[in-house]
């Protein structure tokens, strides 16, 4: 007798030309224990496809109890949560169910707490997985009455296309260049993966461990400082939304302090909003343009290095010196 419980498993997808959310998918799923030693069978078969264990991209089933996952069929209309619009591809219904421990298995080697997890688990999705989703629906990122200034055709999604042989070259064994394909996509997930969980989040401690303390450093709570410097600021907007969000009487953040790589320290305005050049309340103009001891003078704040003509950003030589001009600059215009 067999042991069905020791038998590979097979993971099914369709045969012919493929695309990155099924290459993807099938990626991620080898990366879970049980379909780690599963074989990848490519048929658009009923009956060779009913003998798989699980089934991405054909078949015309979304069944998370049966393990279907196909995004092609008529009324298909799933989304990552109801936070998101995009409708998902195989890439992203693997990924809304098994995400979190596609990832824990991608960080093996790193402690990863559930927090964390869940942190993770939405960013890898909107910085990655959904726009694979968004391009294999035929979902376009901006109103089709905008012209594009360029074509862009080197990302992931375009570059597993290529993968398939030109419409004169034979086929030849389209097994290997899945396989191919799968190896890209999951080269970049594992990259991502990493990235965010250890460089992108330790970001987002500092900039949270900052954001709690602000009320330390100054009463108003509208300067933040940062021991180390950090790529900051998305992290702030999302959380400075979060707390807004529980606390709408909050008061708005209006100069981060950091240390940069001369060993002095910034004083930077934060922006009205996410990619806006405009401050929410900008150096006060009376130092914009102004460097040294000129600004000292000016300040009445010592060790000054500069404040940029828009006054977006200033320097000091020292932290106290930082947190002076900020608190002065609350107070002027």
């Amino acid at each position: 007798l067999f042991n069905l419980s020791t038998m590979p498993k097979t993971i099914g997808t369709h045969s012919g030309s493929f695309h990155c959310d099924e290459a993807l998918a099938c990626y991620m799923l080898r990366q879970l224990d049980e379909y780690k030693d599963a074989k990848v069978v490519r048929s658009r078969d009923p009956a060779t496809l009913d003998t798989c264990d699980i089934v991405v991209d054909v078949g015309g089933v979304y069944s998370h109890e049966t393990k279907r996952y196909d995004h092609h069929q008529r009324g298909f209309d799933e989304q990552f949560s109801e936070n998101y619009k995009t409708k998902l591809s195989s890439a992203g219904l693997v990924y809304k169910h098994y995400g979190k421990d596609v990832i824990r298995a991608i960080l093996a080697d790193e402690p990863v707490s559930d927090n964390e997890a869940d942190i993770l688990y939405k960013k890898i999705y909107e910085s990655f997985i959904e726009g694979i989703d968004g391009i294999d629906n035929g979902i376009s990122q901006y109103p089709e009455s905008i012209e594009p200034a360029y074509r862009e055709s080197t990302g992931l999604s375009a570059r597993v296309g290529r993968l398939n042989p030109w419409w004169n070259q034979p086929e030849g064994d389209m097994d290997a260049r899945f396989a191919k394909a799968m190896g890209l996509t999951g080269s970049e997930l594992h990259e991502r993966v990493r990235y965010y969980a250890l460089a992108w989040l330790p970001g987002r401690k500092i900039v949270e461990e900052g954001f709690n303390s602000r009320f330390d450093i100054d009463k108003s709570g509208q300067i933040v400082l940062f021991e180390q410097f950090c790529p900051w600021k998305e992290h702030l907007d999302v959380i400075e939304e979060e707390a807004i969000a529980k606390d709408p009487e909050a008061p708005k953040l209006f100069y981060v302090l950091y240390p940069d790589t001369s060993n002095s320290w910034r004083v930077q305005a934060v922006a009205e909003r996410p990619g806006s050049f405009k401050s929410r309340h900008a150096l006060p103009e009376a130092w914009r343009g102004v460097r040294d001891e000129a600004l000292s003078e000016r300040s009445g704040v010592e060790g000054c290095i500069f404040v940029h003509q828009s006054g977006f950003i200033g320097g000091n030589k020292t932290r106290d010196g930082a947190l002076e001009l900020a608190r002065k600059a609350l107070t002027m215009d």
